[in-house]
């Protein structure tokens, strides 16, 4: 099968060729560029279809009916210095026909590496091999480690990420230059803290672009379950507020109908952590917290005068490694910091799993 036969029809007839992946506590389909038609629309229609969208059960398509699973990955060989492949992030709304590439997915990254190895856009280099990918959301570049034993990929290995039962072979991801990704500065309005609708909150972009608050500020601990949140209309109603109000602010326009900002609910950590975490991506709790925002929210926690701050638990140092609690475990997020405290590079520990390679057809 070619990639014209592929994009005939906007793919209607033709099976296109995709894996579907496991990448951190996320999955979906990991496509190349060269498969997908080369017109936004006619692929969007495609990936809604696929994925079975706009339906809650998402019963028609491939998508799981929740946010986590209705994702997309588009894959190209890089022709960028020091680059070796392109990633463009697309979030599949379940209930809504929309696609929107106004954020990255770290979860989802995690699977770039391995695809880009089985794909053939990159060769093996020995056991482990490093593959650097430019996310074409927010232009920022992040390095993968992948197992690639005997030159060929790994999943198999030791490494747990909470959320995700068993084991698998690390990929830990190291990202550069995410501050300001996609609102141009770590603090769009170069304060550590604004008033919104009477809460006090962070805007931050550390690689996702999010609002931090106090959990207890929008009347909730910050330890209830997912989905007492996603329960809570009158919690949903009050955040989805402030989040509106905020687009402008972070230099992201009307968010209505966009993925971001992400909202985050912070409370003191009760795990030995450095902080807890309710994430909302944006209009549903999320079972864990995303990468990138779990990078946001961090960096908020040392910034002097951010109600991150003053709850959460900062160890000493100058690379400090904050495990942020989540609804099912926690994430790390190891920081290097400057001699003024600034945050000067992030990383963390994913895993990903091959679930399927073959083809997928839309309606």
């Amino acid at each position: 099968m070619t990639a014209t036969d592929a994009n005939q029809d906007g793919a209607n007839q033709n099976g296109v060729p995709c894996m579907w992946m496991r990448g951190g506590t996320s999955k979906g389909g990991y496509f190349l560029k060269s498969d997908l038609p080369a017109d936004t629309a006619a692929r969007d229609a495609f990936l809604l279809s696929i994925m079975g969208s706009p339906d809650p059960r998402q019963i028609d398509g491939m998508g799981g009916a929740d946010p986590l699973t209705s994702k997309v990955a588009v894959v190209s060989k890089s022709e960028r210095e020091g680059i070796d492949v392109d990633y463009l992030f697309l979030q599949v709304f379940v209930d809504q026909a929309l696609v929107s590439d106004q954020q990255n997915c770290g979860n989802i990254l995690a699977g770039i590496g391995p695809f880009a190895i089985e794909r053939g856009l990159i060769a093996a280099k020995g056991d482990e091999t490093s593959v650097a990918i430019f996310m074409e959301n927010t232009g920022q570049v992040a390095v993968a480690t992948v197992q690639t034993p005997g030159g060929v990929v790994s999943y198999k290995g030791e490494a747990a990420i909470d959320g995700v039962p068993g084991t698998h072979a690390p990929v830990p991801l190291e990202f550069r230059d995410t501050a300001g990704s996609s609102c141009g500065a770590l603090l769009p309005t170069g304060n550590a803290a604004d008033e919104v609708n009477g809460v006090r909150v962070t805007l931050i972009d550390n690689g996702m672009p999010c609002v931090v608050m106090k959990a207890e500020d929008v009347g909730v601990t910050g330890y209830e379950d997912r989905e007492s949140l996603d329960a809570n209309t009158e919690l949903k109603a009050k955040i989805e507020a402030i989040r509106l109000a905020v687009g402008e602010r972070m230099n992201l326009g009307d968010v209505k109908d966009k993925s971001v900002p992400k909202m985050m609910l912070l409370a003191p950590p009760r795990n030995g952590g450095a902080v807890t975490v309710r994430s909302f991506i944006p209009h549903r709790a999320h079972a864990t917290i995303g990468v990138l925002g779990a990078v946001s929210v961090a960096t908020a926690c040392l910034i002097e005068g951010s109600p991150a701050a003053e709850v959460a638990n900062i160890p000493e140092g100058r690379r400090k490694t904050l495990s942020v609690e989540h609804p099912t475990g926690e994430m790390s997020c190891v920081l290097d910091t400057d001699e003024g405290g600034a945050v000067t590079s992030a990383a963390l520990l994913r895993t990903a799993r091959k679930l399927m390679d073959g083809v997928v057809f839309s309606a």
